[in-house]
């Protein structure tokens, strides 16, 4: 029996990191791995060398057609992903901005089962690592905000064949913008937004090329003392047409919320940051749940 391939390879987009920092085993769906980020999402570190671990435990047993109803295919997708992320924001300045770079170099280890097909597949092994060569932050009395560009490198394992491949098999471009308002001058409460826009090469293997996705990050928070807390979600939309062989004129998208608690540990320099986000409303992809552990070392 078969199944559109954009199915299965966005159950796996939406499950992975790495800021960002998935896999999926066609090319249909793009690397940024959505809620990898979320409150304060637009607020880049000020000068100096961080490291920060992205921990992502996502499970799903819905995969939805393009009308959003729930195939019945025995469908299940588990996956845990741990991106090492090391930022380096620079003493220069450029149009006022800080001036920083980073690199993303995600594990991942995947299952995934749909059972009408006869798939049960299981991998762990390196992803496609994220490359970002410039970063512009801002930081003003009331806001704070960012663009950057970044690229995602092929460098993961990837086989048209294996539905759990840790690679995509294929180059993306990703830009980001996004801006933190503070809504009291203290700085207590905090309304962020933090959006990227990805833009895909073709996968060579396949032929395909996947179509330009929109994600959108908020997160509205209160901070006490050393903890923060609030509520987070996102949004995701497939903006152009997938091209190339076997390629359809459909579009997923999927949103989600949930909740985030922050601790600052001043003595060993370390945020450690605990989120849940649920998924709804999702149309061609899979639909499920994300907790993410976050730890972020200040040196």
């Amino acid at each position: 029996m078969l199944y559109h391939k954009k199915r299965i390879g966005i159950a796996l987009s939406t499950a992975l990191l790495s800021s960002l920092f998935v896999t999926s085993s066609h090319a249909e769906t793009g690397h940024y791995v959505n809620g990898a980020e979320g409150l304060k999402a637009a607020t880049v570190p000020t000068e100096g060398f961080y490291y920060r671990s992205y921990n992502i435990f996502y499970n799903a047993n819905r995969l939805t057609n393009k009308d959003g109803d729930e195939l019945p295919v025995n469908f299940d997708v588990s996956v845990y992903a741990m991106a090492n992320r090391f930022i380096w924001m620079t003493k220069h300045k450029f149009l006022g901005a800080d001036v920083g770079m980073d690199i993303v170099v995600p594990l991942v280890r995947t299952h995934i089962k749909i059972g009408a097909a006869g798939i049960d597949e299981d991998e762990f092994n390196v992803g496609d690592i994220n490359i970002e060569p410039l970063i512009l932050s801002w930081h003003k009395k009331r806001y704070d905000a960012v663009v950057a560009a970044s690229f995602y490198a092929p460098t993961g394992n990837y086989s048209a064949k294996d539905p759990a491949s840790p690679g995509k098999g294929f180059w993306t471009g990703m830009l980001t913008f996004g801006g933190t308002y503070y809504l009291n001058p203290s700085k207590t409460w905090s309304a962020s937004i933090l959006s990227r826009y990805e833009f895909h090469g073709k996968q060579d293997e396949t032929d395909m090329t996947a179509g330009d996705d929109f994600h959108f990050e908020w997160g509205i928070g209160k901070s006490i003392g050393t903890w923060e807390m609030g509520a987070v979600g996102y949004q995701q939309w497939q903006v152009t047409e997938d091209s190339g062989k076997g390629a359809t004129d459909i579009k997923d998208r999927v949103s989600a919320a949930g909740l985030e608690v922050n601790k600052f540990i001043p003595s060993i320099k370390t945020v450690v940051s605990l989120r849940a986000l649920k998924e709804f409303g999702a149309k061609d992809r899979s639909e499920g749940s994300t907790v993410t552990l976050t730890l972020t070392k200040i040196f």
